[in-house]
């Protein structure tokens, strides 16, 4: 997919719809929300958060709303994409300029504002991943209390770091070699990748 940088290119990009996503685009920037692009499609933000985007497909066109799961819906007009997938966002969809009701369209842009001012949003769940540490981090602790300790207070992403680095050397000799390495920096309580965070 073409790297999109402006409202225009993507609208020159899909002729086929060109009028259709400016009348949208229309409704939408008689609003106080700020035009950008985000992942090469026009999206718009109230104070940096993204409220709703517009898209062009083959067969079709849309309004997006981020967290449209809030939204009343009173004519129907919301869809899911992705049905047990997707939990906050909702399309609206269209085949052809006749399907574009300006007013429900509006009526729509504007509680989605307001439901972005009240802080209305599901924000996504990023599963923890476990720690999973391995045989020769485990025989180190063994023999020395302090790096037991020192790994314990580390958070789980630094304790994650560790462990993925030794299990990851295919070689005991490397596996060893990098035991040594970290094991001063786990008791200093610094994560394997900290120095490049700070950059």
């Amino acid at each position: 997919m073409k790297k999109i940088h402006s409202v225009e290119e993507y609208i020159e990009e899909n002729p086929h719809f060109a009028e259709e996503l400016t009348i949208l685009r229309n409704i939408i920037n008689d609003t106080e929300l700020e035009e950008t692009v985000k992942w090469s499609m026009p999206t718009y933000c109230l104070s940096g958060k993204n409220v709703l985007g517009i898209g062009a497909f083959k067969n079709h066109f849309c309004l997006w709303f981020h967290q449209g799961v809030f939204l009343k819906d009173e004519h129907n007009l919301l869809i899911n994409a992705q049905e047990n997938k997707t939990k906050a966002l909702r399309q609206m969809r269209f085949d052809s300029k006749t399907d574009i009701n300006k007013a429900a369209v509006l009526n729509y842009v504007k509680e989605s504002i307001e439901n972005q001012r009240l802080g209305k949003e599901i924000k996504p769940v990023r599963k923890a991943k476990d720690v999973i540490i391995p045989t020769e981090l485990e025989v180190a602790f063994k023999g020395n209390s302090q790096l037991d300790s020192s790994f314990k207070t580390l958070t789980p992403g630094k304790q994650r770091e560790y462990c993925e680095y030794i299990a990851e050397a295919k070689r005991e000799a490397t596996k060893q070699s990098r035991l040594e390495k970290i094991t001063p920096m786990i008791i200093q309580g610094v994560g394997l990748n900290d120095k490049y965070k700070n950059c």
